[in-house]
Parts: C-alpha cells; sequence; structure tokens
C-alpha cells in the first residue's frame, strides 16, 4: 500500500482510518476493531500517522511511534473546521486528513507514561476536592432546615458541624445525627486522599531538575509544578514567555478591523486547571506582600509591582496580571535554566 499519511479516528472498539498519498488525496478508507489496529500498522512501510488529541491518543501515539512511524496529534478544536457537512467516523477521518497539511496548527507533544500518570493524579485529587466541596454544602443545606448557619470556609464549617452534633441541647435532630456523622468521616477521608496524593507528586518529583527550579518561583508549589511539567512536556516549543501565557488564555482577547483596534477580557483559552492554579498561587503572592507591607517590610521588584498593578486595577485583575507575569517567568526560569531571582534586573544590550 502505497500510503504515507494515514488518519486515525479513535474511538472505545471501532476505528476509522483514511489512507492518504502524498498529494493528501483519500486512496482508501478501512474500519478496524481495537485488535486488528496495531496489527495493521506493523504491516505498513514508514508513514505518517494522524490522530486527534483526545482520550487514550498519547496510548496510541507511543504504540505507533515505537512501530517506526512518525505520528502527529492534532487539537481537537482545529480539526472540527475541516468537517464537512454530517458529524461521521469517515468524514472526520478525513477531516484530519485536510487538517495535517495546514501548517499553521501546532501539534500536540505526546506525553510519557509518567507524564499521564501525574495529570491523572492531579485529575483525581481535583475530583476528590469537588466531592469534598459538594459534601461541605450538603451538610451547610441540611442544617439550614434547622435554623443553623454554618460559617463560611470549609474547617470553620467542619468544625461548627461537629459542635453542634455534640451540643447538649438537641438541635440536631437525633434521627439525623448518625448520618451527618457519616458524612463528617467520608469528608476527612476525602481530606486524607488529597493529602495521599500531594505526598505521591512530591516523591514521584523529587528528583525532577526542572521541578525544583519551578518550585523556586513565587506561587508556584508543588501542585503548579508538577502539572506544569506534566502538560507543557517540552517549555522549547514555546517562542517566548508571551507564547505561553497565551497558550494558557491569561492573554487579552482582541477584535480589531481597519484601525480599530479592541482588547477585551483574557481569552481562557487552554487548560484551565493549569490557568486556575497559577491564579490561586497569584492571589497568594499578592496577599502576602500585602500583608508585608503593612508591617513595613519593603518588597522585591516582582512584589512591588504586583502591589501597583493592584492599586491600579483592583486585586482580582492584578491577580490575573500576575498570573501572567509567573507564567512568563515560569518558561525563563525552565528555558534557560536558571534560578528565580525576584529582584533581577534585565540587561540591554
Amino acid at each position: 500500500m502505497d500510503a504515507t499519511t494515514v488518519a486515525v479516528d479513535l474511538a472505545k472498539n471501532v476505528f476509522e482510518l483514511a489512507v492518504a498519498d502524498s498529494g493528501g488525496r483519500i486512496r482508501a478508507h478501512h474500519r478496524l476493531s481495537r485488535a486488528r489496529l496495531l496489527p495493521f500498522f506493523s504491516n505498513l512501510p514508514h508513514c505518517r500517522v494522524v490522530m486527534e488529541a483526545c482520550g487514550s491518543a498519547h496510548h496510541f501515539a507511543r504504540r505507533f511511534s515505537e512501530l517506526g512511524h512518525d505520528v502527529m496529534l492534532l487539537p481537537a478544536q482545529y480539526v472540527r473546521a475541516y468537517v464537512r457537512r454530517n458529524k461521521t467516523d469517515r468524514a472526520y477521518a478525513a477531516a484530519l486528513i485536510e487538517a495535517a497539511r495546514c501548517a499553521d496548527i501546532h501539534p500536540v507533544p505526546i506525553k510519557s507514561v509518567d507524564q499521564q500518570a501525574i495529570q491523572q493524579l492531579h485529575r483525581l485529587r481535583t475530583q476528590w476536592m469537588r466531592t469534598r466541596t459538594a459534601r461541605i454544602n450538603l451538610l451547610r443545606g441540611m442544617l439550614r432546615e434547622f435554623g443553623i448557619a454554618i460559617a463560611l470556609g470549609a474547617m470553620r464549617a467542619i468544625e461548627q458541624v461537629r459542635r453542634q452534633l455534640a451540643a447538649p441541647d438537641g438541635t440536631v435532630p437525633a434521627a439525623l445525627q448518625p448520618s451527618l456523622t457519616e458524612l463528617l468521616a467520608e469528608i476527612a477521608a476525602l481530606e486524607q486522599r488529597c493529602t495521599h496524593i500531594e505526598r505521591q507528586l512530591r516523591s514521584l518529583t523529587q528528583h525532577d531538575a526542572v521541578v525544583q527550579q519551578l518550585l523556586g518561583i513565587p506561587g508556584v508549589g508543588p501542585l503548579t509544578a508538577t502539572a506544569m511539567r506534566a502538560a507543557l512536556v517540552d517549555v522549547h516549543r514555546f517562542p517566548s514567555g508571551r507564547h505561553l501565557a497565551s497558550w494558557l488564555g491569561l492573554t487579552v482577547r482582541e477584535h480589531s478591523s481597519g484601525e480599530r483596534r479592541r482588547l477585551g477580557r483574557i481569552s481562557k483559552q487552554g487548560d484551565p486547571y493549569l490557568r486556575t492554579l497559577l491564579i490561586h498561587g497569584a492571589r497568594a503572592v499578592l496577599n502576602a506582600a500585602q500583608t508585608a507591607r503593612r508591617r513595613g517590610q519593603s518588597p522585591d521588584r516582582l512584589r512591588s509591582w504586583a502591589l501597583s498593578t493592584h492599586e491600579r486595577c483592583g486585586h482580582n485583575k492584578a491577580a490575573v496580571a500576575l498570573a501572567n507575569k509567573l507564567a512568563r517567568i515560569i518558561w525563563a526560569t525552565w528555558k534557560h535554566e536558571r534560578t528565580f531571582n525576584a529582584n533581577w534586573v534585565p540587561t540591554t544590550a
């Protein structure tokens, strides 16, 4: 078979393949089961395999690379534009062939097994934190029915519920107390699971030089450092720190026409989890800088800039602007293999 490009529409059990020649013309279509997929590619000569960066894509990308093929993973949002008429497996495989010819679509780097394992640990922790929040909100709603107002904050809410259950006046009905006790035990178990995952992440990356460098940046803790390490794979694919900030959705949208240029809010493109971690870290740095200033301590250049931005724009905009700057600092620290210096002054040529 004279195939230079093979597009694979991934699925659970049945895979649709489109085989194209060097001119980009589709010469054949195949519909294969999971058991027949790898044997099919093992019998093919060297070719380029195109897939959408979706579930199981990195696994098959590693397997196809082991068979000697060049693998290209394309972002899903850019492939959809090439789908003609109805969305079918056959049409989507053809769309992958067309999208692969566009040089402006940057492929997604293939992740290793360890990098994917770190990402899955982050997903587990996020899911358990959401479940914990849901259980605490359930406690609030149930006790509100009996005239008990729970304080804001997770820890204070849990302590208040425990005091209500231990109170001798019997404000909480006796029939409800065993179930509330079980809810508190479930919340404690979820917190232990999250703590265990955080320990796993630290142990998995304690010898990673990149992670250790990122930990020296203000606002970047173990969660942010490990998540960035696993998601970015290689920071050298970004030409500058601004490209990384744009990839994370921390740069403003632009709507321009002719001589009219309008800048809006941040684009919020890319990974929302990474963006959330950076904004949370920026808020922590900003709050710590405000506390230090009230105590009469002199801030460094980074925190001085954050405080001046806070005075001009307010807390929320300053936190997002600082998150943008942290993304650029991560890029520079990672790419140039330098230790972060908060008072670093750029030199002019």
